[in-house]
C-alpha cells in the first residue's frame, strides 16, 4: 500500500503553483483582457487618443467579405493540416512500432523535425518549391509538366503552406501515436491473429479504437496549431499572398494591427479567433469525446 503524504502547511500547495499561475496570468489572461478592451475602441489618425465605439468593430468585421474569405481559408487550412499530419504520423508510427532492424534510428529521424523552428520549416519548403531553383518545383515540371509557381497561383500557395505546416507537426503526432501503440496489449492483437483476423482488421478493430484518447487529444491540439501557431510559416512563405489568398485569420490579425495600424479591428479579430478556438474545443469535448474509450 502506497504511503500518502500531506503538506504540513496549508499555504505550501498554493505557493508551489504560484509561478505557473503568474505565467498564465501575465501571458494569457492579461493580453486577452487587453485585446477585449481594445476591441471597443478606435484610435485617431495620430494614435494620440482612443474613441469608444462599442461593438462597431465587430459589426464592421462581420460585414467585411474579406474577413469571411480569410475565415474560410483558415478553416480549410486547419482541417487540412490536422488530418494530413495525423494520418501520416499514424502510418509512420504503426510502421516504426514493428520489430524491424534499425527501429531506433528510424524513430529518431522521424522525431527530429519537431526541433526545427516553425519559421525555419517554412524557409526549407520555400526553397524546395522555389519556381526558379527549387528541386521539387523542377521535379514537378520535368516529370509531370506542372508549372509550379506559388507566387501567382493561389492553389499552389495554399498547398505549400499546408505541406510545410503538416511536415512540422508530423513529428509531434508521431511521438504520441507511437507511445499509444506501445501501450496496446500484445495479447489482444495476438488473440485476434489466432482467430484469423488480418493485419488491416486487427488495426482498425482493435488497435485504433484503443488509440482513441490519443487521437482525440491530437485532434484538439492540431486544430489549435492550425489556427494559432502557423503564423511564421504563412508570413515567411507566402506573406498572405498571392493577393490575400492565404491570409489566414491569425495572419490577418497581425497585418491589420501591425501593418495597417487598425488596432481596434485587429483586437476584435483576435477576440473572435479566441472564442472560435475555445468554442471548437468545447464542442469536441462535448460531442466527440463521447466516442473516446479510456
Amino acid at each position: 500500500m502506497a504511503k500518502q503524504y500531506e503538506f504540513s502547511s496549508k499555504g505550501l500547495p498554493y505557493l508551489l503553483v504560484l509561478p505557473q499561475m503568474v505565467i498564465v496570468l501575465v501571458f494569457f489572461f492579461w493580453p486577452s483582457a487587453q485585446a477585449l478592451w481594445q476591441s471597443f475602441f478606435v484610435q485617431d489618425a495620430f494614435g494620440l487618443r482612443s474613441i469608444f465605439v462599442g461593438f462597431d468593430n465587430y459589426l464592421k468585421l462581420f460585414r467585411d467579405p474579406e474577413y469571411w474569405d480569410s475565415f474560410g481559408v483558415s478553416a480549410a487550412f486547419a482541417v487540412t493540416v490536422a488530418l494530413s499530419s495525423m494520418g501520416i504520423a499514424l502510418f509512420l508510427a504503426a510502421q516504426a512500432n514493428k520489430k524491424i532492424r534499425g527501429a531506433s534510428f528510424y524513430k529518431t529521424m522521424l522525431t527530429w523535425p519537431y526541433a526545427v523552428a516553425t519559421m525555419v520549416a517554412g524557409v526549407l519548403w520555400l526553397f524546395m518549391f522555389n519556381p526558379n531553383v527549387g528541386v521539387v518545383a523542377w521535379f514537378l515540371k520535368d516529370a509531370f509538366g506542372v508549372e509550379w509557381n506559388h507566387l501567382l497561383d493561389s492553389t499552389h500557395a495554399f498547398l505549400l503552406i499546408a505541406v510545410a505546416a503538416s511536415w512540422k507537426q508530423i513529428a509531434y503526432n508521431f511521438v504520441f501515436f507511437l507511445a499509444g501503440l506501445q501501450s496496446v496489449p500484445a495479447t489482444l492483437v495476438e488473440a485476434a491473429a489466432i482467430d484469423g483476423a488480418g493485419s488491416f482488421t486487427r488495426f482498425w478493430r482493435i488497435i485504433f479504437p484503443m488509440l482513441s484518447p490519443t487521437t482525440f487529444y491530437l485532434l484538439v491540439m492540431n486544430l489549435v496549431y492550425g489556427f494559432f501557431e502557423t503564423f511564421p510559416i504563412v508570413h515567411q512563405v507566402t506573406g498572405g499572398g498571392p493577393g490575400k489568398a492565404t491570409s489566414i485569420l491569425i495572419y490577418k490579425v497581425w497585418r491589420d494591427g501591425v501593418v495597417n495600424l487598425e488596432l481596434g479591428s485587429s483586437a476584435a479579430q483576435s477576440v473572435v479567433l479566441m472564442i472560435l478556438v475555445i468554442g471548437l474545443t468545447v464542442l469536441q469535448f462535448r460531442f466527440i469525446e463521447r466516442k473516446v474509450t479510456y
